[in-house]
């Protein structure tokens, strides 16, 4: 009998009875995942959460109000992206590595990740690898970069919209919004957490209009509606900043009413933010939103005029990069219309 016989004679059997018994002693974790399981398998073969009917050219009607000095109105949107998740560092090649070394280390990366999110299920963690996939230890580092952004006396160009994401004294006032997915949530954390230290009243308002447009599990968020976000094992780990305590303190879940339904679109969900920034909700005439990239992109491409060419319609926010803009609204007889002032576009931080 060689060793690996004498290993499944001897122990298969206490271990699949231990596995079993973890997993029947942690049941109300195994049937929420597998609760998430199903939706996941919903998302992928129904929803269609990036197809749309492509919308009028904003640009025709605005251009006339605007070029006979009609009145519009008018916010300063920061977007936030978060930094890169562990679903990007299994699935994507990123920016921080070749394509040669992606592909060698995919199969193992793959296979850890696997590992890990069996540990997780079988410990009974509300956590995960891969769905509402949350900062790695490299995004981790892009959200400390972030932090010592703010910390830095900003170039002259950009002085005036550090202020605000800063909330400096004499800065206009600014309401901070995100995503209710963990990795946009830790990055608003972590990287604002100078501003929330000094802010005790401040509080970070989750929208579900936020969510990203995919139909990849790592879109979905394992946080249940109104319940308080659980520090993935990542932030528990950091010594960045108490990620639970400013999640327990300062997150408001107030309008996290779970995830999107499958029935709907990046669109419906980018003209719910638009009414919302605008709504009585929102009183400040700045608004930091964290985010995700195809949301991001989706949003230029959606809300600049068509014939403006410009890279946020076709590249990415790096990760925990800060992009700032003028979105505009314009009361029509047929509802509210919104453009992005293309002339007001300003990297903050990062780029695309």
């Amino acid at each position: 009998m060689d060793s690996y016989d004498w290993f499944v004679e001897n122990y298969q059997r206490p271990l699949l009875i231990l596995t079993i018994g973890m997993l029947l002693y942690n049941i109300p974790v195994l049937i929420y995942k597998l609760q998430l399981t199903f939706q996941a398998v919903l998302y992928l073969l129904f929803c269609h959460d990036k197809s749309w009917k492509k919308p009028q050219d904003p640009a025709s009607f605005f251009s006339p109000v605007l070029s006979s000095g009609g009145d519009v109105g008018r916010k300063t949107i920061y977007f936030v992206r978060h930094g890169e998740s562990t679903w990007n560092d299994t699935f994507n090649k990123g920016n921080h590595r070749s394509a040669l070394v992606f592909v060698i280390g995919f199969i193992p990366g793959l296979i850890k990740a696997v590992m890990y999110e069996m540990y997780l299920l079988i410990g009974g963690k509300m956590d995960s690898w891969f769905y509402d996939s949350p900062l790695s230890y490299l995004g981790l580092s892009q959200v400390e970069e972030l932090a010592v952004f703010f910390k830095k006396e900003p170039a002259k160009t950009e002085e005036d919209l550090v202020a605000v994401l800063r909330a400096d004294s004499g800065a206009p006032p600014s309401r901070i919004l995100c995503s209710s997915l963990r990795r946009a949530i830790s990055t608003m954390a972590g990287g604002f957490r100078d501003r929330l230290a000094r802010r005790p009243g401040d509080k970070i308002l989750v929208i579900p209009s936020l969510q990203e447009i995919s139909r990849n599990p790592d879109t979905l968020s394992i946080t249940p509606p109104y319940t308080t976000v659980t520090a993935s094992w990542v932030d528990q780990n950091s010594t960045l900043c108490d990620f639970q305590a400013i999640f327990n303190t300062q997150m408001d879940m107030s309008l996290h009413s779970g995830n999107k339904p499958v029935k709907t679109n990046g669109l419906l969900r980018m003209n719910a933010f638009n009414e919302f920034v605008f709504s009585s909700a929102i009183a400040e005439d700045h608004v930091i939103c964290g985010g995700h990239s195809i949301w991001f992109r989706s949003y230029f491409k959606t809300f600049l005029p068509y014939q403006v060419n410009h890279p946020s319609k076709t590249k990415k926010i790096v990760n925990g990069g800060v992009v700032a803009f003028d979105l505009l609204q314009l009361k029509t007889p047929k509802g509210n219309k919104y453009m992005v002032d293309p002339k007001s576009i300003r990297v903050v931080y990062g780029g695309f």
